[in-house]
């Protein structure tokens, strides 16, 4: 075999590999479960009640995105948790996100359609936000789910879940600045936060991005200790 010939060969077994990540996320459920895993650690259970699919369904994304090694289990009494092999897993995702926004007409206007709202405001860049919290200038508000925010965190952050949101605002001063952020750009539990947050006259602008984005960024993350919101809550997330 001539070595043009085995060249060939080799380029053909190349790209088949990268072939083998694409086809693993060449499907709209299994884009979403992977932003799901870049928040926490997930069961079956609770990634097929997030996604509104079924237990099989769900189990046969999760297989096919583990046979192509994008995931990894632990298994916790009867329950198997799935999370992300690798950040890059995550990083893929953006990339791809990033594309799709850039050239399909379609989802500039099905994201400007369902989030109208938006327009009202800019929202704030990862790299403001870092400024702002080094300066004190404003409070960070998590309005993700708390097991989200005890597997990873903006440092700083006040933990307030979008489906509590209500009962923490009574300790959120008036004076102070919010920044609050969730999941992703798409995610409409910050948007909640935020609608609630100016309705009483409060300062409030949306992170522009999650807290994935901002973890694969490289700023500063912590995890387990819940900050809470309180009635002397101080400027970077912490009690006086």
């Amino acid at each position: 075999m001539s070595k043009s010939a085995t060249h060939r060969e080799f380029k053909d077994r190349l790209y088949g590999q990268y072939a083998v990540i694409g086809k693993a996320i060449a499907n709209p459920r299994r884009l979403e479960i992977i932003e799901l895993l870049a928040q926490s650690e997930r069961t079956v259970e609770s990634l097929a009640e997030e996604t509104a699919t079924s237990l099989a369904n769900v189990s046969q994304h999760l297989q096919g995105m583990r046979q192509a090694r994008l995931l990894e289990s632990r298994k916790q009494g009867l329950n198997v948790y799935y999370r992300l092999a690798d950040p890059n897993v995550f990083v893929l995702s953006i990339a791809i996100r990033k594309v799709a926004e850039q050239r399909l007409a379609e989802l500039d206007r099905l994201v400007h359609d369902h989030f109208s709202d938006r327009s009202k405001s800019k929202a704030v860049p990862m790299a403001d936000l870092l400024k702002l919290s080094r300066s004190g200038k404003a409070t960070i508000l998590d309005t993700r789910p708390e097991n989200e925010y005890l597997s990873g965190h903006i440092a700083g952050a006040i933990s307030a879940p979008a489906e509590e949101f209500r009962r923490h605002l009574k300790k959120l001063p008036k004076d102070k600045e919010y920044v609050a952020y969730c999941r992703g750009p798409y995610c409409i539990y910050a948007d909640q936060a935020i609608e609630i947050l100016r309705s009483t006259g409060r300062k409030a602008k949306r992170l522009e991005a999650g807290f994935p984005e901002w973890r694969a960024a490289g700023f500063p993350i912590a995890t387990g200790l819940i900050l809470k919101p309180t009635a002397k809550v101080g400027l970077k997330g912490g009690s006086k």
